[in-house]
Order: structure tokens, then C-alpha cells, then sequence
């Protein structure tokens, strides 16, 4: 953007963007409170694939105000680049013509021929700062600003972008929350994590991220919201079209998605945080079982099908118990689901299960990947549905059965990824079940019975 008063938007439109930025950022300003002089701090934590993505649009949006705005993104030290991902780095820099020049002109660009030849060490955050995310070396971002220590960077923060994967979030902000003892203001916190854990006492619930932070930090649960949508991280940043919501409070949620809102990225506004976090959370346990599928089947469109069929009427089924008004997840469950069954991590996490080129043991961290949450999603999911208190009443044998009793695609995947009894072919075999049920038969179910346990949520 820079200082140009006009841009070209994807679809060759022309509009002035340089005025409405300063508007969108003045509104945000003013209402956390900013005087003049004192820019407003957004840090990112967490450099994955989405969470850098964010903050890199953020820096192309914003980052030339830089008397109103200061954004940066912390992510861990010293974690190394391989030989491999070095050599692949500097083909993908001496394809990019504009990138080359970049590096060249930052006297950055000879650090990368060193490494490629094995004559030096390249570090994760270090390659950051020059725009390239480990986790998506093949989508080179604009240059960050990024901070390796955790207290440097989030103790005066304004807004604070939660990149981690859900399984880290709580540990992080445990220490985070430490560096928030003296602040008499709380900051305004946005989760990209989309993962859950299930508590089993003193009552079954699960816990989101959102309420990981809020247990955390103090922070009242009005100043944390929640941010997800159908996206893939590098498809975003390369400007194809996408859509988002941002959920939670009202005061928070409906400027901020103002100002997220770009040409090519939707952002809407919803006032159900934890239930849009929960969905987030569930698509990731059914994409690993797709990707299974495909790879068992060379990609047979039918048998793809029929598991869409299978796993959508268990999400339908599992939203009726944690929704009130389920039928309004449909849209945003279902999309989401589709872009990861197609191409998110998860999907193509199962896929290399199945075809063997990746082993349980390599744990859920994966090069190049970053973390598999769904596989911490099936077991959150499976603990808390396994819950015989929570028993509804089955179809044929007419007894009152825990609700994982009816979906035998999440028990099955939890028998592949969690206790390990089965393999990944096993998850074929729950489709050709003879005794298995007409996916349609599971939401009339959970259609025509009182399902709702507003406890799951901790409501």
C-alpha cells in the first residue's frame, strides 16, 4: 500500500484505500484509547502457516502507518533450518523475481547461499524477518518484525493475535500472564486456534482456546474473541477470495472485523464464540479420517462420498448436543469442512498415515506442517462424548448409550490415532459396516430428540 492513494484489487477495480485505512485504524485507536504519539501495538504469537499469515496482512494493510501502528510477532528461538528446507528455500527465492530483489537490496539474500552450500545455519525466526514462514516456505510473506523474547513482546500490547496451536496455548499464556501482573488494562485478544481439550471434572465440558487464555491470564472473557473461517493460509495471503468470523463481544467483535475486512478477505461479525471455536475444532477430527480414505481408495470420488455423507451427520449429530440452535452452524461447519477435507493439514496428515509415509510415533508435529490438531480433537472429543452420564437413548437396543456409541467414525479414528489398536484401513471398514446406520437415520435422531447439554459448553 504504501504511501499510494489508489490500488488495483484483485478484480482490476481501482479504490482509494489509503484514506479508508487511516479511517478503519483511527476507529480502533480511539476506541482502546491511544493518544497521539503512542501507536497501537498488535503482536502476534505463534508463527505457523495461519498465524504468520494474519500478521503479514496486517503489516501489508497497515504497516506504513507507522506513527499509528506497531506490529510484530514473537515466535521461540533457536529452532534450526534443515539442509533440505535451506536448498528448497533458495529455489523457491531465485524463482521469485521480486522476492531475489528484496533480499538483495536488505543485504539479506548471501546468508541463503551460504546455507544452501552447508557453510551456515539458518534459524526459523531468523528467515521470518525476511518473510518466510517454516511451516510454508513455498508462500514467501512481506518482511515482519519479529521478537524471539516472549516478554518483550506481548507486556504493553494492545492486541494480542493468538497464532499457537491449541495445544500450546494454555503453557504460553500461563508465562504471558505473568508479564500482565502491573497492567491495569487488559488487552483485546484474538485466537486463531482451532483445537479443543475435554475436562472430565468435577462435569464432562470442553475447553476451548478462548477459554484456555481466559483461565490463563485474568483476561475477562469480553476482551477475548475468536477468529476462523473456510481459509487456507498461503491461498489467503496470494489474495484469493476468502471469508471469516470473528466472534464474541459486541463492543469488540463488530470493529475489529471492520478492521480485518479486506477486498479479498470477508470478515463478518457473530456473537457465539465458543460454539463457532468448538466447530473449528470438530472439522479437524473428521478431515484426518478423509484423508485416510482417499489414500485407501486412490481417490475414489465415491467412497469420499459416502465418508462426507457418514462424518457430516456425526457433526450434525455432535452439534445438536452442544448447540442450542444448531441448524445455524450448518453453513459455516460444512464450509469449513469442505476447504480442510480438501486441502488442510489434517486431511493431508491422514492421507501420508495411510499411505505409510508417516508413522504415529513421528508424533503430531510434523516439518513443514506444524501441528495436527485434530488428533488432540479426537481424543477431547471421544473422552467427552464417551461420558455415560450424558447417555441418550439407542435406536434399536432401545438402552440408554453414551453418545460415542452413535458415531462410529470418531471411535474408530480414535482406536487408529489415540490407543492405537487399529490401522488406518480399519476406517474403511467402519464405512462397510453392515450394521452401520443411514447417515440420514442419525439426524432425524438428534433432530427429533431434546439433545442439548449446554454443560458440554460450560453454559
Amino acid at each position: 500500500m504504501g504511501g499510494n492513494s489508489e490500488r488495483t484489487t484483485n478484480n482490476g477495480s481501482i479504490q482509494n484505500s489509503n484514506g479508508y485505512t487511516e479511517e478503519k485504524i483511527d476507529e480502533l485507536r480511539c476506541l482502546l484509547g491511544k493518544v497521539d504519539g503512542d501507536p497501537l501495538k498488535i503482536v502476534g504469537v505463534g508463527a505457523g502457516a495461519w498465524g504468520s499469515v494474519f500478521v503479514a496482512l496486517l503489516q501489508d494493510s497497515y504497516g506504513h502507518l507507522r506513527d499509528k501502528v506497531q506490529i510484530r510477532i514473537w515466535r521461540r528461538p533457536g529452532r534450526s533450518v534443515d539442509r533440505a528446507t535451506a536448498e528448497h528455500l533458495f529455489e523457491v527465492i531465485n524463482s521469485r523475481e521480486e522476492v531475489l530483489r528484496r533480499l538483495i537490496r536488505r543485504c539479506a539474500y548471501l546468508k541463503y547461499v551460504e546455507a544452501r552450500l552447508g557453510d551456515r545455519i539458518l534459524y526459523a525466526d531468523e528467515i521470518l524477518k525476511d518473510g518466510f514462514c517454516l511451516n510454508m516456505i513455498n508462500t514467501p510473506l512481506c518482511p515482519l518484525k519479529v521478537v524471539s523474547n516472549l516478554q518483550e513482546a506481548v507486556w504493553d500490547a494492545d492486541i494480542v493475535v493468538n497464532g499457537l496451536p491449541s495445544t500450546e496455548t494454555r503453557q504460553v499464556f500461563e508465562e504471558i500472564s505473568r508479564y500482565w501482573k502491573e497492567r491495569i488494562i487488559f488487552p483485546v485478544i484474538i485466537s486463531l486456534a482451532k483445537g479443543v481439550e475435554a475436562e472430565l471434572e468435577p462435569e464432562p465440558r470442553i475447553i476451548t482456546p478462548t477459554q484456555m487464555i481466559k483461565r490463563a491470564t485474568g483476561v475477562p472473557i469480553e476482551n477475548i474473541l475468536y477468529l476462523g473461517g473456510p481459509n487456507i493460509a498461503s491461498e489467503i495471503y496470494n489474495k484469493e477470495y476468502a471469508n471469516a468470523r470473528i466472534c464474541g463481544a459486541e463492543k469488540w467483535r463488530k470493529p475489529l472485523a471492520k478492521f480485518l475486512r479486506q477486498p479479498h478477505f470477508i470478515v463478518w461479525d457473530n456473537g457465539d464464540l465458543v460454539t463457532h471455536e468448538v466447530m473449528g475444532g470438530l472439522k479437524n477430527v473428521y478431515a484426518i479420517g478423509a484423508g485416510m480414505v482417499a489414500a485407501l481408495t486412490n481417490e475414489s470420488a465415491t467412497s469420499k462420498s459416502v465418508y462426507f455423507a457418514h462424518c457430516t451427520s456425526e457433526m450434525i449429530f455432535i452439534t445438536h448436543l452442544l448447540a442450542e440452535e444448531p441448524e445455524k452452524l450448518a453453513g459455516p461447519l460444512l464450509s469449513d469442512t469442505y476447504v480442510t477435507l480438501l486441502k488442510g493439514r489434517n486431511a493431508w496428515y491422514g492421507q501420508k498415515l495411510a499411505l505409510g509415509e508417516l508413522s504415529l510415533d513421528m508424533g503430531d508435529s510434523i516439518k513443514g506442517k506444524g501441528v495436527i490438531q485434530g488428533v488432540s480433537a479426537v481424543k477431547a472429543f471421544y473422552e467427552l462424548l464417551s461420558q455415560c452420564h450424558i447417555s441418550i437413548l439407542h435406536p434399536d437396543e432401545k438402552k440408554p448409550v453414551a453418545p460415542v456409541e452413535l458415531c462410529p467414525i470418531l471411535k474408530t479414528l480414535y482406536k487408529i490415532l489415540i490407543t492405537r489398536e487399529f490401522q488406518s484401513q480399519a476406517i474403511l471398514q467402519a464405512l462397510r459396516d453392515e450394521t452401520m446406520h443411514d447417515p440420514r437415520e442419525r439426524i432425524e435422531i438428534a433432530q427429533s430428540h431434546v439433545f442439548y447439554r449446554p454443560s458440554l459448553l460450560g453454559k
